[in-house]
């Protein structure tokens, strides 16, 4: 005796070797012996043989047309025996029988399964709707195969498709996508670079900036439409003409220093910064705005502003206007030492918006006290003295040897122009911003107002709401304040500030969940910001290379493996270094490929620098 049965979702015929009524010992034609549950058994037989009875089965499955039994089906419920019986006209045999069973078994369209062999027809618009299902995923699949093919090739499809999202968002449900991935596991590249050899990387440049906005600016950098700022009337005027220090490409400018020349050889400094907080209210339209971007994003020759262009040109600290500021007052002795310090909110008449470009050349270490004469030469070398005993108090460490860049691009070509740090000029303004920083967030903690502290402590900086030691700048408390036309932190810190100026009750109270949340979102954005802006610095000390066809660069041994190169900011993993040279060693390099999408440099070392014996 034989039994056609179900196991593990497939249909079998074999011999009955034992029969317990429960449950059935099978010997299926390969010679496998399992145990069968009773009702897992649909029909029994005695011929053909299993392997025959499956053949003829299959035939009459393979023969039977879908469509043809949903229209004999009817719509009700049956059993399977009863369309087959219906089908052959006649009473079936058992693999008559089989066949049908396992042809409804494998039409899930046509028929919806109700129990052991029953089925009900599916209804008609359901069959329509998953006939046409069938036919587009068809379609589907060829479209993706073909696309597939192409992209193999190095041929980009005509698929109207944004190729920048489909590398660094993309939709995986998508047929671009589908066919992308296909075609990389076919040829084994990348699909960054897969693009690329069918031509549609272009623009290395909008290529790496396009992964950095679809992730950080998804709906674009424009900003919407808003009110025009205001700010409340009667702001008293100072009774000082202030002068700015920023790079010619800065408009967001927030900080200005003036000087009042006391009798005795004393002075009072005043540090001004603009107070866009008094335009901008808690939970305004703008607020919301520099809330979502937290920060200005900087890179190589261009700029994403925290605020909108028009707020920034009533906030900034232009030359020739007088604009609210927040202002810091210092009376100072002749030794250097503070008397007296006063925060007061008032209008400043902005004098001169100095540039490095051009006060580096008039103000560094080799011109103060020469004699040489220029605009605030007394005032910046006054406040190179001051700047110098606020350095030295904070127990600071003299850094000029460290080296800054300033990438200048225009068109498809890059300067990279090296700037010492810790110049004349950047101790100044560093200096009376930590001062200030320092002062206020003092100021907060002594008045028990919640603030947004930098501390620091075993070389571990971050973010906290309550106050700490700043260790790396050796100040007590430390509360970003002076930039607060760029970075959401400081424009906060700014309103605590103000209340305490304008006797009022602080926006933000002990314990405040909104000062949290923006202490987490400011430090994960302001990072990624951060390395973005690395990441463009190092593609273009690449373009640099490419542009200049530096065939072979000197650098100096970082460690191991590493070693920054010389005239860049550019740091570059070479596997060739031998392992037995000392950190600042310095070396030769040969560049033996650049990779523009990647922003990998391949260097081979090439021996020691000689040096003059």
């Amino acid at each position: 005796m034989f039994v056609f049965y179900e196991e593990d979702g497939q249909f079998k015929a074999g011999r009955i070797m034992a029969d317990n009524d429960a449950s059935l010992q099978i010997e299926a034609a390969s010679g496998k012996r399992s145990k069968i549950k009773a009702d897992r058994v649909f029909l029994r037989f005695n011929s053909p043989e299993p392997s025959a009875f499956m053949d003829a089965a299959h035939k009459v499955r393979d023969d039977a047309d879908a469509d043809f039994l949903w229209e004999a089906a009817g719509t009700e419920e049956f059993d399977y025996q009863q369309l087959a019986k219906e089908y052959f006209g006649k009473e079936p045999l058992a693999q008559e029988a089989a066949g049908i069973l396992m042809r409804l078994h494998e039409a899930p369209m046509h028929f919806y399964k109700k129990g052991r062999g029953r089925y009900k027809p599916a209804p008609e618009e359901n069959l329509t709707a998953a006939k046409a299902s069938v036919e587009r995923k068809a379609r589907e699949a060829e479209q993706i195969e073909n696309w597939k093919n192409e992209l193999a090739g190095g041929k980009l499809p005509d698929w109207n498709t944004d190729v920048y999202r489909l590398l660094f968002k993309p939709d995986k449900n998508t047929l671009p996508w589908k066919a992308l991935d296909a075609a990389c596991t076919e040829t084994g590249l990348s699909a960054l670079h897969l693009l690329d050899k069918c031509g549609a990387v272009a623009d290395t440049e909008a290529l790496h900036k396009a992964q950095f906005l679809l992730e950080y600016f998804p709906k674009g950098t424009g900003f919407p439409e808003i009110a025009e700022p205001f700010d409340p009337p009667g702001l008293p005027e100072a009774p000082v003409a202030a002068f700015s220090i920023d790079d010619a490409a800065t408009t967001e400018i927030d900080d200005a220093f003036s000087i009042q020349w006391l009798e005795g050889g004393s002075a009072r400094v005043g540090i001004h910064i603009a107070c866009p907080a008094l335009g901008i209210p808690p939970g305004s339209q703008l607020d919301d705005i520099a809330r979502n971007r937290l920060s200005t994003v900087y890179f190589p020759g261009d700029k994403i502003t925290m605020l909108p262009d028009a707020v920034i040109s009533h906030y900034t600290l232009i030359q020739g206007q007088h604009c609210p500021a927040l202002s810091m007052y210092l009376e100072v002795a002749t030794d250097f030492s503070i008397q007296n310090m006063e925060t007061r909110l008032e209008a400043v008449r902005i004098a001169d918006n100095l540039r490095h470009e051009n006060l580096d050349q008039q103000f560094n270490e080799d011109t103060i006290g020469s004699g040489s004469d220029y605009s605030y030469r007394r005032e910046l070398e006054w406040l190179w003295g001051f700047a110098s005993t606020l350095e030295a108090a904070r127990g600071a460490t003299n850094q000029t040897n460290r080296q800054d860049y300033n990438f200048k691009i225009e068109g498809n070509r890059v300067a990279i122009v090296p700037r010492k740090r810790g110049s004349p000029i950047d101790k100044v303004v560093a200096e009376l911003m930590i001062l200030a920083n320092s002062r206020w967030g003092t100021w907060l903690k002594d008045k028990g107002i919640p603030g947004i502290f930098r501390n620091q402590s075993m070389g571990k900086t971050r973010l906290a709401t309550q106050p700490g030691i700043h260790q790396g700048l050796g100040v007590e408390n430390y509360a970003w304040s002076s930039s607060p036309l760029r970075r959401y932190v400081d424009l906060l810190n700014q309103r605590q500030i103000l209340s305490l100026v304008q006797d009022l009750a602080p926006p933000y109270g002990p314990r405040n969940d909104f000062l949290f949340a923006a202490v987490r979102d400011f430090e994960l954005t302001y990072d990624a910001y951060a390395e973005f802006q690395r990441r463009m610095e190092r593609y273009w000390c690449l373009r640099w290379l490419l542009q200049e066809n530096v065939t072979e660069i000197t650098a100096n041994v970082i460690r191991d493996d590493l070693a920054r190169l010389h005239g860049l900011p550019l740091v570059v993993k070479a596997p060739s270094l031998p392992s037995a040279l000392d950190p600042d060693t310095q070396v030769r390099f040969k560049i033996s490929g650049i990779d523009l999408l990647s922003l990998e440099l391949h260097a081979e070392y090439a021996g020691l620098v000689e040096t003059a014996s």
